[in-house]
């Protein structure tokens, strides 16, 4: 089989998204490579159209059968994406080794190497979000999950590929295909559902003075623009490098869930509860994604408002699917 495109973490939240719109664009020549367990992932699959899926723990044996000869580029979204997974061993492995070799398999064979990265290496954001090479080191991310992509990033700089490859560092994403992820869920799609069946949306209080219940803030992401810059970097193999992938525009957690209430044209109603004490060491309460290096490196698009991408996908996904 001729395949064109490899798209790990295919059935995944961003990663079917990336077919869906490689598809837009009439390619089909995909392979998807992913696990599906016994959840409902497998549902992202419906109405995609690719060559071949593969499961992840096959795929290097199909790699050594010379299955890169025709592969243009490789967009590695497979990970484990929880940011409250406790098996540090299982964490190295799945999310820096299985990069790592998928990564100088794509090195040997002049294949363009995209891989998600993640705003968690920034830990609690006291050092800043600056994706610049010399900046990186220095960050210290609050948990395994984000350690494990830093991990990476910290390799492919050291190993002096950093300048041939593109990393992602997604912020907060969110939009349709990501129903699969139970807690790691965004808030946009937890808040529909608490809306559908209670009328209220409960939000962690804030536990710095410095912020008030409800405007802890992120750098939220619509899933279309996630994808759109992460295609332009498989296109465009002479820029490499990490790259911030977020707006560049923090809002709260209040503007977020007024959109929500908004788009289901219903007034808002939201509720403060306590924040589990395991997660008050752990939590970020300012994300924002600096894009200077981005812009420098030609990117030029721009992003979805928080009200318009919210509207999109309430009323255009979610309401479709009840």
């Amino acid at each position: 089989m001729a395949i064109k495109y490899i798209v790990t973490g295919g059935a995944g939240f961003i990663g079917s998204n990336i077919v869906k719109e490689l598809n837009a664009r009439g390619e089909d020549d995909i392979l998807i490579v992913d696990s599906l367990g016994i959840g409902e992932k497998w549902k992202n699959l419906v109405g995609l159209k690719y060559e071949d899926y593969l499961d992840k723990g096959d795929l290097f044996t199909v790699l050594a059968d010379g299955l890169l000869a025709d592969v243009e580029a490789v967009y590695h979204l497979g990970a484990c994406s929880a940011t409250t997974e406790k098996d540090a061993d299982y964490l190295a492995e799945n999310n820096y080794g299985y990069t790592r070799a998928l990564c100088e398999e794509c090195l040997a064979h002049g294949v363009r190497f995209v891989y998600a990265s993640s705003a968690a290496t920034y830990g609690d954001g006291n050092l800043g979000y600056s994706d610049a090479d010399e900046e990186t080191p220095k960050y210290k991310p609050l948990n395994m999950y984000g350690y494990s992509k830093h991990m990476f990033d910290l390799w492919a700089l050291k190993a002096g590929v950093a300048s041939q490859i593109a990393g992602m560092k997604y912020f907060n994403v969110y939009g349709p295909g990501e129903a699969h992820k139970d807690d790691m869920r965004s808030v946009v799609h937890k808040s529909y559902y608490q809306i559908l069946e209670t009328g209220e949306v409960k939000l962690f209080k804030s536990h710095r003075p410095d912020y008030k219940d409800g405007e802890q803030v992120r750098d939220f992401v619509y899933v279309k623009d996630a994808v759109k810059q992460t295609l332009w970097f498989g296109e465009n193999r002479d820029v490499g490098g990490v790259f911030n992938c977020g707006t560049g525009t923090p809002r709260t957690w209040v503007d977020l869930v007024s959109s929500v209430f908004k788009a289901m044209g219903r007034e808002p109603n939201i509720q403060f509860i306590d924040m589990p004490e395991h997660l008050q060491g752990k939590y970020q309460y300012h994300t924002q994604a600096d894009l200077s290096k981005l812009r420098a490196a030609g990117y030029d698009a721009g992003f979805t408002a928080l009200e318009d991408g919210v509207a999109d996908y309430v009323q255009n996904h979610l309401m479709s699917e009840e």
